[in-house]
C-alpha cells in the first residue's frame, strides 16, 4: 500500500498518508503545496533500457572485430614465419598480400565498431548519470555535463569517468523503502575500469610498435604484442557489458521503489 496523496511511500498515519505528506497538511487537514520530491533539475527519469540493449550489441560487435583481429595477427605470424624458418626460399607473395589485406581490414573493422560503440556508450553514461542525479544528488562531487566531457580530457580521462561512474553506482544502490541503502559490491565497476584501461595502455604501446616494425622479424613480434591487445580489448568489452546491464538493472530497481521517506536515506 501506498501514501494516498503522493502514491509513493509507504503510508505511517490512520488516514493513509505517508510522513512528509502529513507533515505539509495544514492544521485544518488540507493539503499545503508540497515541497518537490526531487532538489535536482531534473525532476524525471528516462530509462536507460533501450540504450543498454544498443550498447550491448554495439560491444558484442567489438568482440567479433577483436576475434577476427586476433586471426589476422596468428595469420601474418604464420605467413612470415613460414618464410623465415625457409629463408624466404618460394616464399608466396600473393600469400603475404592477402595476410597483409585480412590484417588491415580487421583493423578498419575494429576502428569503426569501437567509434560506434563509443558513442553509443557515452550516451547511455550520460542517461544512467542523469538519473543518477535525481537518485541522489550528494553522491556526485562533479556537475551532470561531466559525464560527456570527462572522457576528451587528457590523461585524467582515465580516472575522471571512474568517478563519475563511481557516483552513479552509488546513488543508483537499490534502497529499502525507509530510505537505507543496501550495499552493492563494486567489482563489476572496477573489473570494467581496470579492463579497460589496460586494454587503452597497452593498445596504445603494440600500436606504436607495429606502426615501427619494417623487418619481417619485428612484424611478428607486433603482430604478437596486437593479439595480446585485442585479447584485452576482449576481456574489457564483456566486462563493460556485465557493467552495463548490472547498472542498468540497479536503475530500474531503484526507480521502481520510488522516492524514499525524506532525512532517513544515508
Amino acid at each position: 500500500m501506498l501514501c494516498s496523496t503522493c502514491r509513493t511511500r509507504p503510508p505511517v498515519t490512520a488516514d493513509g498518508r505517508c510522513t512528509p505528506c502529513a507533515q505539509s497538511a495544514g492544521p485544518a487537514g488540507v493539503q499545503a503545496p508540497s515541497a518537490p520530491v526531487f532538489t535536482a533539475p531534473q525532476q524525471w527519469l528516462r530509462s536507460p533500457d533501450g540504450l543498454a540493449k544498443a550498447v550491448v550489441v554495439l560491444l558484442l560487435s567489438v568482440v567479433v572485430a577483436d576475434l577476427l583481429a586476433v586471426a589476422s595477427d596468428i595469420n601474418i605470424r604464420s605467413v612470415l614465419g613460414g618464410g623465415i624458418d625457409n629463408d624466404f626460399a618460394g616464399f608466396d607473395d600473393a600469400e603475404a598480400d592477402r595476410a597483409d589485406m585480412f590484417y588491415a581490414g580487421a583493423g578498419v573493422l575494429q576502428l569503426l565498431t569501437t567509434l560506434a560503440t563509443a558513442v553509443g556508450f557515452i550516451m547511455w553514461f550520460r542517461r544512467v548519470r542523469a538519473n543518477a542525479e535525481i537518485f541522489d544528488a550528494s553522491a556526485h562531487s562533479m556537475r551532470p555535463g561531466w559525464a560527456v566531457g570527462g572522457w576528451f580530457v587528457p590523461v585524467a580521462g582515465l580516472w575522471l569517468p571512474r568517478q563519475i561512474a563511481g557516483g552513479i553506482w552509488v546513488a543508483s544502490a537499490q534502497t529499502n523503502t525507509d530510505g537505507t541503502w543496501r550495499n552493492v559490491s563494486h567489482a563489476p565497476l572496477n573489473l570494467w575500469w581496470g579492463a579497460w584501461v589496460a586494454a587503452l595502455l597497452f593498445g596504445r604501446y603494440a600500436s606504436q610498435q607495429d606502426d615501427r616494425a619494417e623487418l619481417p622479424q619485428e612484424i611478428m613480434d607486433a603482430a604478437s604484442r596486437m593479439m595480446v591487445s585485442d585479447l584485452l580489448d576482449i576481456v574489457a568489452a564483456v566486462f563493460a557489458i556485465l557493467f552495463v546491464r548490472k547498472l542498468t538493472r540497479m536503475q530500474g530497481e531503484r526507480a521502481a521503489i520510488g522516492p524514499f521517506p525524506l532525512g532517513t536515506g544515508a
